[in-house]
């Protein structure tokens, strides 16, 4: 399963005067945060190690690794399991893009106006963070799972 593709977008009803990277930056953001919070599969982290370490140290954007490794994508065999349960209840729901229209569009005239910035991901993990304990805290576990937090 394909979660989101930048082509998608930017391919469709988009602004002639964006490039079309524009198109990934929501999806880069929450790439982002899934790699700081560990929810990457382990095949995609030991096939690109170096890139990720890149992104993880700000040297690359989460967009810019999307469009250059993944073709612009996220699909379910890029995350852990607990990712991908995490990424079907709020990406997927589009619970996320309400967040990020709230957060980060704005007054602007759409999402693909948002900046590809560190700044503009910081305002966003805030939120999935909070999303993601809130999710947590609710996720079903099996009975040998309780002791865990």
């Amino acid at each position: 399963m394909i979660y989101d593709r930048a082509d998608g977008h930017y391919l469709g009803d988009y602004p002639s005067d964006l490039p079309p990277q524009n198109g990934g930056t929501h999806i880069g953001i929450f790439f982002t945060w899934l790699l700081n919070r560990n929810l990457l599969n382990e095949r995609l982290v030991a096939q690109f190690p170096f890139e990720l370490e890149e992104v993880f140290n700000r040297e690359y954007s989460g967009r810019q690794f999307l469009a250059d490794r993944r073709d612009g994508q996220l699909a379910e065999e890029d995350l852990s399991d607990t990712g991908n349960a995490f990424a079907l209840a709020y990406y997927d729901s589009d619970i996320y893009f309400r967040d990020y229209a709230e957060i980060l569009v704005g007054d602007k005239p759409s999402i693909y106006h948002v900046e590809d910035s560190w700044e503009n991901y910081e305002k966003m993990a805030e939120r999935i963070e909070a999303r993601y304990s809130a999710w947590h805290q609710r996720a079903p576990r099996r009975w040998w799972q309780l002791w865990r937090s």
